[in-house]
């Protein structure tokens, strides 16, 4: 059987064409990020069936769902899929217990399953409300749970977070992040925020007017030098890394990844695992010695891989290698001469503690 998600689709609508040849990862979080109207939705609604897509192709772990050329299309209702949309959309009559039995019913799931779904989500104290007595976060926890208990081959959120404000966002983000580690199915999440993609994906699908600007694991793609506009403009690396210390008295975590310490503000205690940073190029600062007298706290060696022009004139993007993880710089053009950067330099690379959003 061969693994993965392959999506060939190609369909217009008025004023706006979708034509995209994927083949997705069939497991982990593929997030599908891009600015409004860039067709993100259109595809997920393509990948549940919900939108036809004449002459397309779709299959999730080798089963074929949708195949044209073949004659062949399942609709959506048996497709073994999980889609979560932007609202809920919960039963008002029937309490948190009722509407998730509801789905497990149709779908021939044991109750059983229930309980544990629920805890992982953090809604087991809550089955006995209404859905007009929830929070809109706990809302899309409820929502997310009844996708997962159908035990889908598939799952789909299409900007899960859209309708809460930040409060709200930041208190679903830890579920969800929680929820990656414990997914055993293949998910495609759909968002316009970068902040949601990087905390969650683990590869990653830039859309821009209908067509795939690029494509890859998370790292990798974000630390590319020839991503178009909108996803340039804001150009920004992800760092892995693990927490190692906390200094009560600063309020600073001492984090380790491969380039060596990153200190960043403390935000929550130092956990076991791995955590996201995200470095935005502007922030990262280049030169060719190491300085001692800075205010800056993260300070590493690092080779310089390649360089890059920007839409900017006066602008030059540099990627460089921090002990095999990559990080991008925004520099100025003068900037760049003057430090005589070419490809294999050695350099050290400053950051920011403040710079860095985990």
């Amino acid at each position: 059987m061969d693994a993965g998600i392959r999506a060939k689709v190609s369909i217009s609508h008025p004023g706006f064409l979708l034509d995209v040849d994927l083949h997705l990862p069939g497991s982990g979080v593929t997030a599908l990020l891009g600015p409004s109207g860039a067709g993100k939705t259109l595809l997920l609604r393509t990948l549940a069936g919900l939108e036809r897509a004449r002459g397309s192709y779709v299959a999730v772990n080798g089963e074929v769902w949708q195949d044209d050329a073949a004659a062949v299309f399942i609709p959506t209702h048996r497709r073994a899929l999980g889609y979560v949309f932007q609202e809920a959309s919960l039963f008002p009559h029937l309490d948190v217990r009722g509407n998730l039995e509801y789905g497990m019913r149709r779908a021939g799931v044991a109750a059983a399953g229930l309980l544990p779904v629920a805890t992982q989500l953090g809604i087991e104290g809550l089955l006995e409300r209404r859905p007009h007595n929830l929070s809109g976060g706990e809302r899309q926890r409820v929502a997310i749970a009844r996708a997962l208990l159908l035990q889908p081959q598939l799952l789909l959120l299409d900007e899960p977070l859209a309708s809460l404000d930040i409060a709200r966002r930041e208190e679903i983000l830890p579920y969800l992040e929680r929820l990656h580690d414990a997914l055993r199915v293949p998910c495609v999440y759909v968002t316009h925020m970068p902040e949601e993609a990087i905390r969650l994906a683990d590869h990653l699908v830039l859309l821009d007017r209908g067509k795939v600007a690029a494509s890859g694991p998370l790292q990798e793609t974000l630390a590319r030098l020839d991503l178009p506009p909108p996803f340039a403009a804001d150009a920004a690396t992800v760092i892995e890394a693990t927490p190692v210390a906390f200094d009560a008295a600063d309020h600073l975590t001492e984090l380790r990844f491969s380039g060596g310490p990153l200190f960043v503000a403390r935000r929550v205690e130092p956990a076991q695992g791995k955590v996201r940073c995200r470095i935005v190029a502007r922030d990262v600062s280049i030169t060719l010695q190491r300085q001692t007298d800075t205010s800056i706290l993260n300070i590493f060696p690092a080779v310089v891989a390649d360089l890059a022009d920007t839409a900017s004139a006066a602008q030059v993007l540099v990627r460089l290698d921090c002990g095999g993880t990559p990080l991008l710089a925004q520099l100025t053009r003068r900037s760049c001469h003057a430090l005589g950067l070419t490809r294999g330099k050695s350099v050290w690379v400053q950051v920011k503690a403040v710079a860095v959003i985990r």
